[in-house]
């Protein structure tokens, strides 16, 4: 059920009264400023969600965002070493996703892009044999290869800087 509220500020901004009698024996009438009750269809929680998600367009900062980390990893071979990086992540507190469909590098490099992951680590044969993860952001900004420890210290000082 949503919530109703008491308004006393609108009553004031609208100029609004009404002409009340004095009381019950008396046919004098008195100026009163009503009380406006009205019913919140979204709470103030809701309402702020919804602005901020407006916004933003999506694009939610790392330490708010539903998708921090997306880990594509080339082909099905790069599976395993993608879990271990997931896995690593999840462990730090990341929420991190394994994208292993069967798609294209291009397709999912993109649906990870559209789904506002705001670090898209792509993972081959090449990291793989170098412990590394190539890093993009979801704006095709390319980073390059890092390690791990690399990877998680940019993470934390863009939480830091509420980036």
């Amino acid at each position: 059920m949503p919530p109703f509220q008491l308004d006393f500020q609108l009553p004031i901004r609208f100029g609004l009264k009404y002409n009340a009698a004095a009381g019950t024996d008396s046919a004098e009438e008195k100026e009163e400023r009503p009380i406006i009750i009205h019913r919140a269809i979204l709470g103030s929680v809701e309402r702020f969600t919804a602005i901020l998600i407006e916004h933003l367009a999506g694009k939610w900062p790392l330490w708010l965002s539903p998708r921090q980390v997306a880990i594509v990893p080339v082909g099905a071979d790069q599976f395993a070493y993608g879990a271990e990086v997931q896995a690593v992540m999840r462990n730090e507190g990341y929420h991190c996703d394994l994208d292993n469909s069967s798609k294209t590098l291009q397709k999912k490099i993109r649906d990870n892009q559209l789904a506002q992951y705001n670090y898209i680590l792509v993972v081959g044969k090449e990291e793989v044999e170098n412990k590394t993860v190539n890093v993009r952001t979801r704006d095709n900004q390319v980073h390059g290869a890092k390690s791990i420890p690399q990877m998680l210290e940019e993470l934390q000082k863009a939480i830091k800087n509420f980036e």
